[in-house]
């Protein structure tokens, strides 16, 4: 494939990527800020999030929420700012980190399990559901550190990426939003991070310390590789006018709060055959 363009420096750790209105919406979770950007790198800071922000998505009226890792919050976004949403914290084993949003606005987040840079010990996570109403509950419980997830534009299939259990997980979702029917959707000789999902039902997967984004038929047949060289990807969209643009973050460090000051995250993009969905 071409070599990729860079839309935008000077960031630490780009997550959450959302295409939505001609931006692509994301998390500078080591910034403790929520930007956007179009694809000439016009950029705009949207909030501070003192906790880290990192998933993020969109209500059915449009409002932003964003996900704040270290307070286990759901922030909305809303005229005078952001306001607390909901605390996922008396379901949360540690810290709340991807997100997505469905049609009727019920928002999974992603629960890893343990906090590896304070070093305990490796334990399953969650991915637990808010609905509209405010009501909390663990829709799949026992998950490898869940991260991104898509879902398909029927909204009864949800895909989870599970770091590091190497695999891509799918699961049926019932009129209520209930997960079901756990299944795998592809083993990853990687580690994913961040998904999209395009016209075809591939998964764009953010291979983390592969340093790779590949793209991944059902089965784990790879079809497309792009290599980040010495750079760690984290997340990745389909956007632009025809929704033909893989953006993607990279970085050369990671998470850990060593690389606060670490200006060397940035988002990349080419152009791919498939469009997102």
């Amino acid at each position: 494939m071409t070599k990729p363009d860079v839309v935008l420096e000077d960031l630490t750790l780009p997550e959450g990527l959302r295409w939505r209105d001609g931006w692509l919406w994301f998390s500078d979770l080591l910034g403790h800020r929520v930007m956007r950007t179009d694809a000439g790198g016009r950029a705009e800071v949207l909030a501070a999030v003192a906790g880290r922000p990192s998933g993020l998505g969109f209500t059915p009226d449009g409002h932003l929420l964003v996900v704040s890792m270290r307070e286990n919050q759901v922030l909305r976004l809303g005229p005078d700012g952001l306001e607390v949403a909901a605390d996922l914290s008396p379901l949360a084993r540690a810290y709340c980190n991807d997100m997505v949003v469905d049609g009727a606005g019920r928002a999974y987040v992603g629960d890893v399990g343990f906090d590896r840079h304070a070093g305990e010990p490796p334990r399953n996570g969650a991915l637990l559901r808010l609905d509209p109403d405010g009501t909390m509950a663990v829709a799949a419980d026992d998950i490898n550190f869940p991260n991104g997830a898509v879902l398909t534009p029927d909204g009864r299939t949800l895909i989870l990426a599970e770091t590091f259990a190497n695999r891509l997980t799918a699961f049926d979702v019932d009129d209520a939003g209930g997960l079901h029917r756990r299944r795998l959707f592809a083993e990853i000789a990687g580690t994913p991070d961040g998904i999209a999902l395009d016209a075809e039902g591939a998964i764009w997967v953010a291979d983390h310390l592969g340093h790779k984004v590949l793209r991944v038929l059902e089965g784990g047949r790879v079809t497309h590789t792009i290599d980040a060289g010495e750079r760690h990807t984290f997340a990745c969209a389909l956007g632009g006018p025809e929704r033909r643009t893989l953006f993607f973050s990279t970085s050369i460090g990671n998470s850990h709060p060593e690389f606060e000051r670490n200006r060397l995250g940035r988002i990349e993009a080419l152009e791919v055959a498939v469009p997102g969905v």
